[in-house]
Parts: C-alpha cells; sequence; structure tokens
C-alpha cells in the first residue's frame, strides 16, 4: 500500500466497519445492501463483503458504475432504471437483505423498509435525499423487527474511535497487508487543487476515493 491509498484508508474503512459490521451486524452467508455503491465508503464496503462472504447488492446511476460495482464482485442495480427493492425482492426470493448502508434518507425511507429483511438493520449514513421522512411505513417495521439507527464517525469519543481502530488491526489489517481490498482512488489533485476536488466530487462521475496530496 503506498501513501496515496494509506491516506484513503481512515475515513472510509472506519466508517464501513462500524456500521456495516457494527451497527449493522454483518456476517458471512448474509446479504447487504450498498447505496451510493461506486463512493469511497460504497466501494470499500463491496471489498469487504466480498472478503467476508457477504452477498452485495449495490446501487449506481450509471452503466460504467455498475460495471465497477460488479467487477467488485456485488450485484448492481441501476436506480434509474430499476425498482431497488423490486429487484431486492425478485433475486433474494423475497427474503431481502440484513443489512442496508444508506446515505439518502427520508427519500429512499420506505423502499429501504421494502427491501430490509426480516430482523434487518437499516443504518444511516446521510440524507441527499432529505433528512425529514413524511408517511413512514410502521406496520412494515413492526412486522420485520426493522432497527434503523442513524451514524456520524465525527461523533464518536476517542475511546470509540480507539475500539474501531483495534478490530480494524485485528481483522482488516491482515487483508490490506495481504494486498486485498486496498482502497480504489479515483483521482488524485494537489492540495492547492482542492476546488478541482471538489467539482470532482460534486459531478458524482467518480469511482472510489478523491484524494489530497500535501506537499
Amino acid at each position: 500500500m503506498d501513501w496515496i491509498q494509506a491516506a484513503a484508508v481512515p475515513e472510509t474503512f472506519f466508517t464501513v466497519w462500524a456500521n456495516l459490521f457494527g451497527l449493522g451486524g454483518a456476517r458471512k452467508g448474509q446479504r447487504a445492501l450498498i447505496h451510493g455503491g461506486t463512493s469511497g465508503i460504497g466501494t470499500t464496503a463491496l471489498m469487504l463483503c466480498q472478503e467476508f462472504g457477504i452477498q452485495a447488492f449495490a446501487t449506481a446511476g450509471s452503466a460504467d458504475k455498475c460495471a465497477a460495482i460488479a467487477k467488485l464482485g456485488a450485484e448492481p442495480i441501476n436506480y434509474r432504471e430499476q425498482a431497488f427493492a423490486e429487484v431486492i425482492a425478485k433475486q433474494t426470493d423475497g427474503k431481502g437483505v440484513n443489512v442496508i448502508l444508506d446515505i439518502m434518507g427520508a427519500s429512499y425511507l420506505n423502499n429501504n423498509l421494502k427491501a430490509l429483511g426480516m430482523d434487518g438493520h437499516l443504518v444511516i449514513l446521510g440524507f441527499l435525499g432529505g433528512g425529514k421522512a413524511n408517511d413512514v411505513d410502521l406496520l412494515t417495521i413492526l412486522g420485520k423487527r426493522a432497527v434503523i439507527t442513524g451514524s456520524l464517525l465525527r461523533a464518536r469519543t476517542r475511546e470509540e474511535k480507539a475500539e474501531i481502530a483495534e478490530q480494524l488491526r485485528e481483522h482488516v489489517w491482515p487483508v490490506l497487508s495481504a494486498g486485498r481490498c486496498l482502497p480504489i482512488i479515483d483521482q488524485v489533485y494537489a492540495y492547492t487543487d482542492a476546488a478541482q476536488a471538489h467539482a470532482r466530487m460534486e459531478g458524482g462521475d467518480h469511482i472510489g476515493k478523491i484524494v489530497l496530496r500535501v506537499e
């Protein structure tokens, strides 16, 4: 692993481990749905799903991004052309997924509940689709015994972050040391070109992490 890849590790791997495997309880033999599958967090989640024997589905908005998801061993869902809850129902024989990592929030909430299986965990990491949900399907939450939780890495204490780091050292560091699940880097920009990096991110065409190089 080079320094560029190392710089891309902390935020993404801490977030994925704490939420997919921690709050979400994902484990071998289960199924996960990752929204924003080609983001830094998305690609990391898909690689770790592949590594730890979790069947993964992921949403994206273009053919190129869906192709990238497929290369990571996951089932791509083009949200512009397919209803992800319907795809999940078909691909899992109606059983749904065990864990969902969601970055959309309100606009995806009820469809996420449809895609969730019994005793499933919906972990909300962002709200690009709105922070306030109306007409929430409480009956589905009750019927599926669903757990809905939110998470922010920055709000965790130093002790909590240290615990996540220790879990990563035990479970993920050996994988990285073996050259697997290395961060996918979209582009590297000079620190003075930070505005261009932000523009690249806001454009939504990136696959993996965007890194600023500090000379």
